[in-house]
């Protein structure tokens, strides 16, 4: 037998069970990674706990846990050239990653690169390919200044380095306790909350260009009170800006394969500064998504399976 993490219904984290479930087997195309990491998101929290969330799929009961993930191919099905067994691999299956096994199309994986902890590559799929894309959809250049907010988080933290290296002057909303590990990455870091815009105009008198939103409550609607129009703002946690506003909400769905794999060689050698927040066995998930709802992160939380 094996494990996965499982719900079937709705709640809080402690709705996440282990599950013993058969082994399972490739088809055509197809190659089995036993999992070794896979990383959480905010997302799988709203869509256990039932929220609204970006997606249009519905949810199945009972339905696995987690997107992202990495590990070692232990099974090839036929049709197969690109990956043999052991290979170290990474990428994402949504409700499928926090289990021993998961079963993915060949050609939906991305060999891990030297240099990427197991840990990292089991969490940069989501978080990695939104923050590039959301930053790509601003086309920043260094004329701009760019407000991001959950600056220290999973997305946050990738989206205000790839924004630093378009030459941007780059301001992120965090917890006090982050500030100075924002300033090392040439980050100007307000204090989010009340108070916040008028640091933002403290840090930039002319106003702000463009904004990202990780966060949400609020966010969209200060941004273009500091001067970012709707054109140049995108969001993934305010559901209704879009519509309501006019700004953008690209999100992992914007990104290929080929850039999760660009963003994985940055992590890999350096250039990208990727934190792991904490680490918890696969049998803990629901202690970890505890400890994601409670906040004050910096960077990702991942589950491991030994």
């Amino acid at each position: 037998m094996s494990r996965r993490v499982e719900y079937s219904q709705f709640g809080g984290p402690e709705v996440l069970h282990i599950v013993d479930v058969s082994p399972p087997h490739p088809g055509q195309g197809e190659v089995r990674v036993k999992v070794l990491a896979a990383g959480i998101n905010p997302f799988d929290a709203k869509v256990f706990r039932g929220m609204p969330t970006s997606s249009k799929q519905k949810v199945q009961f009972p339905v696995g846990n987690g997107a992202d993930f990495a590990g070692v191919i232990d099974e090839v099905g036929d049709g197969v050239s690109a990956f043999e067994l052991g290979d170290a691999v990474m990428g994402g299956l949504a409700f499928s990653s926090q289990a021993d096994f998961v079963i993915i199309a060949a050609d939906k994986l991305i060999a891990t690169p030297e240099g990427l902890t197991v840990e990292q590559a089991g969490s940069l799929n989501t978080a990695g390919r939104t923050a590039w894309a959301s930053v790509r959809s601003l086309e920043l250049g260094a004329d701009d200044v760019v407000l991001v907010s959950a600056a220290a988080g999973g997305v946050g933290v990738i989206a205000v380095q790839l924004a630093k290296r378009t030459g941007a002057t780059v301001i992120g909303s965090a917890s006090v306790s982050n500030h100075d590990y924002l300033r090392s990455l040439g980050v100007i870091p307000v204090q989010y909350g009340d108070g916040m815009a008028d640091a933002v105009r403290t840090a930039a008198p002319e106003g702000i260009t463009a904004a990202l939103d990780n966060f949400g409550h609020g966010f969209v609607e200060t941004a273009m009170k500091l001067g970012a129009p709707a054109s140049r703002i995108n969001t993934i946690a305010d559901y209704e800006a879009p519509e309501k506003y006019g700004v953008g909400a690209v999100g992992a769905a914007g990104a290929s394969l080929s850039d999760l794999e660009a963003l994985a060689s940055l992590v890999a050698d350096g250039s990208v500064d990727m934190e792991i927040d904490s680490v918890f066995p696969l049998e803990r998930a629901s202690e970890a998504y505890t400890r994601l709802l409670k906040g004050h992160l910096r960077g990702k939380i991942v589950l491991v399976t030994q």
